[in-house]
């Protein structure tokens, strides 16, 4: 929820919609702090279950949601508000969350027994390797606009490769368990949406970097542009397939389309796409796209909006549940 709305709020702010983007940062710095302190909380109090579903193959990953989160507020803040001492301050976090909760997983999923096959073990939230990754570049890259320094030009480097690499690996496992093992609509959910946003992101990072007029990133900028490049074409191609899925699921295979927090990794794309199509433009100076993150944007707040009344429909319908319930 944080990602998604942190994003769009990003591309309301690019599109001039600045009082979209005010309301936006609001919802967005409130959902984070309040998940930051369920999280906290929950692993404060259920220390096991807790430690379990880290070191989880199908579970893990999708801690890394916070890293993305902390970024992507971080993001915002730079973008809408100018609050360059938050951004570094959310920045370091991140690299902490990054550094804990990535490797918690997958030295975990390396080292255990009693491993799950390819049809359990993996989903789309192994695709937040990448967006996790790529989102300590995005951040990066935006104070290395404001502050320079050799060191952090070198780092969001580091972090943007990296990314890259990543979703090579997982996409690669990813493709294979779609093309070779029976899908069942239940588990072809909303974060497999991730695999275009990961490559979503990967333009956005790689579009700050080279925007960012940094000696270190000019000595590299035809490899940042191809591989930019090469992540948008990616990302645009995958959104046919998402598309064809989820009209597969609900209304091939009639599965009831009913809220679940999952739906936020369909949003996020969505808006990423937007938010980073309208950086690459500036980067690479290709005015053509002009009205894609126009289209994109468009389209993420209309899906916002809907994720966003599932989620009080929900809410109000469990608060009605308490009320009701025999005491």
């Amino acid at each position: 929820m944080v990602m998604a709305t942190g994003i769009i709020a990003v591309a309301a702010s690019q599109q001039d919609v600045d009082w979209l983007a005010d309301v936006l940062y609001v919802l967005t710095a409130a959902a984070y702090v309040v998940l930051a302190v369920l999280l906290i909380a929950r692993g404060v109090r259920y220390r096991s279950p807790f430690a379990a579903d880290i070191t989880n193959h199908a579970k893990g990953f999708a801690f890394l949601t916070t890293v993305a989160g902390t970024n992507v507020l971080g993001a915002a803040s730079v973008v809408i508000h100018g609050w360059y001492d938050l951004a570094w301050a959310l920045w370091w976090l991140s690299l902490v969350l990054w550094a804990g909760f990535l490797y918690a997983t997958l030295i975990a999923v390396v080292i255990r027994s009693g491993k799950p096959g390819l049809e359990s073990g993996i989903n789309g939230t192994w695709f937040l390797l990448t967006v996790s990754t790529e989102s300590v570049a995005v951040l990066g890259a935006l104070l290395l606009a404001r502050h320079g320094g050799d060191t952090l030009g070198f780092a969001a480097l580091a972090f943007f490769t990296l990314g890259v690499v990543l979703y090579l690996i997982v996409m690669t496992m990813i493709f294979l368990r779609w093309t070779f093992y029976e899908l069942d609509p239940t588990e072809a959910d909303p974060p497999a949406w991730i695999a275009a946003g990961a490559v979503a992101i990967t333009v956005l990072a790689g579009s700050n970097l080279l925007l960012a007029d940094s000696a270190r990133v000019d000595r590299v900028a035809p490899f940042v542009e191809g591989t930019v490049v090469l992540a948008w074409a990616t990302a645009t191609f995958w959104f046919p397939l998402m598309v064809a899925i989820g009209i597969w699921r609900h209304i091939v295979r009639r599965l009831p389309l009913r809220y679940h927090p999952s739906y936020w990794a369909l949003v996020f794309p969505l808006g990423m796409y937007s938010a980073a199509t309208f950086r690459m433009r500036a980067a690479i100076d290709l005015d053509a796209l002009d009205w894609v993150p126009k289209v994109a944007f468009g389209v993420a707040v209309a899906a916002w909006l809907l994720t966003a009344i599932g989620l009080v429909h929900e809410g109000l319908t469990a608060a009605r549940r308490i009320v009701t319930a025999p005491r």
